[in-house]
């Protein structure tokens, strides 16, 4: 092991990623310069502009960075992770009550010029314990007291975030869900989250008719993919469900030809209800073959049917009773439901005639005219992207995306090669954190995803924002470097 010991830092660090690391935040900042509402810019080293005050932090990130490589011990992080989970639940809990409140949100503590947002440094917290949990001996996900305490550890700070009215940093946390594949869960979870979110906007967008027929058909279809059971299914199951999907069609017409009123049972008559007691009558059926044959998967199809038909029936409550109005109408504008370009889709309107003006090289750098007259709101912080789109062009946004998923891989090709547990499960950690940030980000700017106020990593203006994700990665640097270090 001695042998070892002499490793400097050419062969212990991951320079790729650092170099990554220091690319992104570069163009952040000359980024952040070049949205200066101003067609007359002052100094990138303004620092009463906002690229002097991100310079300030660029700094200081670096000096954070630069203490969690050689000054803090790489075992520090496992030892403490408890007291570090704990006591930053404790500041989300506090931040409820005694933060200020920014744009709707309670969640940043204030002390004089410097604004703290706990919900930044959460995430690694998290990762930080998830990686403790999980990497202990004897754990297995599989275990139900292990699966437990791991969804636990996962929802009680995203819960006090979406309490602080801040949906975009709770969103976060549904990345995770990459962290227990990897290290174990059923792709069949993810594959119901993503029925769950299909099934909610389809009962907004067409009907909760629909919705259910679509439940059925994903179901059935589930449990046809074993041997000898498809063509059992597309002979008898398909042609009932293209006549189910006629049925409100057929009532229409026979309303429409016989002149029904506005009373009579055609018009009131509601499919829906009468399609998911079609559904509830086959239950007990499907629940006799799943004992006799003793299928597991049965079961859990009928649990899934069962939690399919309650999510149905509860969206509108959901969407009129618990989202507030705000959230409410990015949903309706990003679904298509309602068009409201000087509103609510205001800022992504002009985000994307900013990117889609930039065309393939972009105007140049100082060049762009949303970008310099500053018509999209936010633009050094959640539209910073739509700057890089309007001044860069395609190119521009194509290699800086390109540089994220470089990141984002070297994370996950490290984390694969690590010796230990907590190494490996903290790496996919930070990768997945990293991926929803840019997922929701970007997805926001070209109108994918709803306006939900998140940083692009490394990037955004702000100096929460810009810490939080060096701590994380650096930390996760250290670790590595630690390994190879001491094991070559």
């Amino acid at each position: 092991m001695e042998k070892f010991r002499g490793r400097g830092l050419r062969e212990t660090l991951d320079w790729p990623l650092i170099i990554s690391y220091l690319l992104l935040v570069l163009i952040g900042w000359i980024n952040i310069y070049a949205s200066v509402q101003s067609a007359e810019p002052a100094s990138i080293f303004d620092f009463s502009a906002r690229s002097g005050k991100q310079f300030i932090w660029m700094i200081t990130a670096f000096a954070l960075g630069a203490i969690v490589l050689f000054v803090i011990s790489p075992r520090f992080y496992e030892s403490f992770s408890l007291p570090i989970y704990l006591a930053t639940i404790a500041l989300l809990a506090a931040v409820i009550f005694l933060g200020v409140e920014v744009k709707g949100s309670r969640s940043w503590f204030e002390f004089g010029p410097v604004r703290f947002q706990p919900a930044e440094i959460s995430k690694i917290a998290t990762s930080l314990m998830l990686a403790t949990v999980m990497s202990q001996y004897g754990y297995k996900l599989s275990n139900i007291k292990d699966f437990i305490l791991t969804a636990a550890i996962i929802l009680v700070p995203m819960a006090i975030i979406v309490a602080q009215s801040e949906t975009g940093s709770a969103l976060v946390y549904v990345g995770f869900i990459f962290v227990l594949y990897r290290e174990g869960l059923s792709g069949w979870l993810i594959f119901m989250i993503g029925v769950a979110i299909l099934l909610f906007i389809l009962t907004l967008t067409v009907s909760p008719y629909f919705s259910i027929l679509a439940l059925m058909v994903i179901v059935t279809l589930c449990n046809s993919l074993f041997p000898g059971k498809m063509k059992k299914w597309l002979l008898v199951m398909l042609p009932v469900f293209a006549v189910l999907g006629l049925l409100p069609w057929g009532l229409e017409r026979i309303a429409a030809i016989t002149h029904a009123g506005e009373e009579s049972f055609l018009r009131t008559f509601r499919p829906e209800f009468f399609l998911a007691g079609l559904g509830v009558l086959a239950l007990p059926y499907y629940a006799i073959k799943a004992f006799r044959e003793r299928n597991t998967f049965k079961w859990l199809s009928i649990a899934a049917f069962i939690a399919g038909l309650l999510l149905v029936f509860s969206v509108d409550f959901i969407f009129h009773d618990v989202l507030q109005d705000h959230q409410r109408k990015r949903i309706e504008v990003l679904l298509g439901l309602k068009d409201d370009p000087t509103g609510v889709g205001y800022n992504v309107n002009q985000s994307m005639i900013a990117i889609g003006s930039g065309g393939l090289v972009g105007k140049g750098f100082l060049k762009g005219t949303q970008t310099t007259y500053g018509f999209v709101p936010e633009q050094s912080t959640d539209f910073i992207f739509c700057t890089i789109g309007e001044e860069w062009g395609f190119i521009g946004s194509a290699l800086t995306i390109l540089l994220y998923a470089f990141l984002i891989w070297r994370v996950m090709h490290d984390a694969e090669r690590s010796r230990e547990n907590f190494t490996r499960i903290y790496g996919y950690c930070v990768a997945s954190c990293i991926f929803m940030h840019l997922f929701i980000n970007i997805g926001m700017t070209i109108g994918i995803m709803p306006v939900i106020g998140i940083p692009l990593p490394l990037v955004s203006y702000g100096g929460s924002s810009l810490w939080a994700f060096t701590v994380m990665l650096f930390i996760f640097i250290a670790l590595i470097r630690h390994e190879r270090r001491y094991f070559g």
